[in-house]
């Protein structure tokens, strides 16, 4: 593949992130130009006044033209939130005499067609179709292409999202003077950016810890098992500290990120700390060790649910690549130790690989999304604007699939 300029969007709680990068056929990103706003107007990943979110879209947008030099005109945008919703469903077709019962590509794209049209929710937009298991006749394969049988069954993910909150998103991007090329699964975009190959062939949770969601992927075999958001984040934490100990918001965060740990020990955690209570001029004495007790307890909690969402695949096999974490969460202090003691796999914090050009300090746990957005473009997208008509379906899933098949398809 050429070099492409692709740009992303990053619609988070806390921040908006747009960025402007080019990717060339060694997987190599090159970041043009980058730009960070606050954001205003979104909550929980839901867009809840569309006038203060599309500032701050356009804010974040107008930096990133204006150091990378460049007009951008269509970008892929993340989505979170409680919202999504994911569902494992089967198609199953006979395979045609026509090319003596060997399997094609068509044969696949029927199959799946058939599983993404069983009932789902009402209310709620298809966003993500993959599929993740192969059975021809009562064999399970990797690759079914080319081999004969007469029934292929196919297991695929679907993931679903609110209507209204996907159109609200692309609302504000389109209010912003940009296209969207695609809106794609934070978690999905994320894994984009800090997994390998070796990583995805051998099982590997993804966890990206947001300001008010997690989201987790269960990826094996080259395929994605398992999606779920889960509603609680870093601000759950902070959330947590400001009412337990009377805390300013802004002194709660900043306390939880200078000195908090996500392992309460009571040897090292013996003194007395004071802080800005709730207000100005009064300060508040509170042991340490409660302190991060408080905050273990929530990542106790959040780990809980995540070991549950990993249960509900229906993968039997190991995780043998163990468990990554990204999102601006991943950055409490020994987060990663806690998770090793709870799953007993290995453990790594995500960061993104061949990354280039006006990076900055934007390779850390916090811009991974974002940076998976360009990966994502690179590597499922197609080069142009894409423009969706409001009044009809926005994603045809036939053509999408056919647009994927290098990626999600053996």
């Amino acid at each position: 593949m050429s070099m492409r300029t692709i740009a992303g969007i990053d619609i988070g709680s806390t921040k908006i992130v747009t960025m402007i990068a080019q990717m060339d056929g060694e997987q190599i990103i090159t970041v043009l130009g980058y730009g960070v706003a606050p954001a205003r107007g979104v909550e929980r990943g839901i867009i809840v006044n569309l006038e203060e979110a599309t500032r701050a879209v356009k804010a974040s947008i107008t930096q990133a033209e204006q150091m990378g030099g460049y007009r951008v005109g269509s970008a892929y945008v993340s989505i979170t939130g409680k919202h999504i919703q994911s569902f494992t469903r089967t198609g199953t077709v006979a395979i045609s005499r026509e090319y003596d019962g060997h399997v094609r590509q068509e044969d696949i794209l029927r199959a799946v067609e058939i599983a993404q049209a069983e009932p789902l929710p009402a209310n709620v937009e298809l966003l993500h179709v993959m599929p993740f298991r192969y059975t021809l006749d009562t064999q399970e394969v990797q690759d079914p292409i080319g081999m004969r049988g007469y029934r292929l069954e196919i297991d695929v993910h679907i993931v679903v999202c609110d209507i209204a909150a996907i159109q609200n998103i692309i609302k504000v991007v389109q209010n912003s003077s940009v296209e969207v090329d695609d809106v794609v699964l934070q978690q999905l975009a994320s894994a984009e950016a800090v997994l390998t190959d070796d990583d995805r062939q051998n099982g590997v949770v993804l966890v990206d810890i947001g300001s008010d969601t997690t989201g987790v992927a269960f990826i094996a075999q080259g395929a994605t098992w398992h999606t779920h958001v889960i509603p609680v984040g870093g601000h759950t934490i902070t959330n947590d500290l400001i009412l337990m100990f009377q805390l300013n918001p802004v002194i709660a965060e900043q306390t939880k990120m200078s000195i908090g740990e996500a392992v309460a020990d009571p040897n090292r955690h013996r003194d007395v700390i004071e802080v800005e209570g709730q207000r100005p001029g009064e300060p508040v004495s509170i042991s340490r060790l409660h302190f991060n007790e408080s905050i273990q307890a929530r990542c106790d909690e959040l780990i809980d649910f995540i070991i549950y969402e990993v249960s509900q695949s229906s993968y039997m096999g190991a995780y043998n690549a163990g468990v990554v974490i990204t999102g601006g969460g991943a950055q409490l202090r020994n987060l990663d130790i806690l998770f090793y003691e709870r799953f007993n796999a290995p453990i790594r914090i995500g960061i993104a690989e061949d990354v280039y050009g006006r990076i900055d300090n934007l390779n850390t746990p916090t811009f991974t999304t974002v940076l998976g957005l360009i990966r994502w473009g690179y590597r499922h997208g197609q080069s142009g604007k894409h423009s969706r008509d409001e009044d009809s379906r926005w994603v045809d899933v036939y053509e999408r699939f056919k647009m994927w098949l290098r990626e999600f398809l053996p």
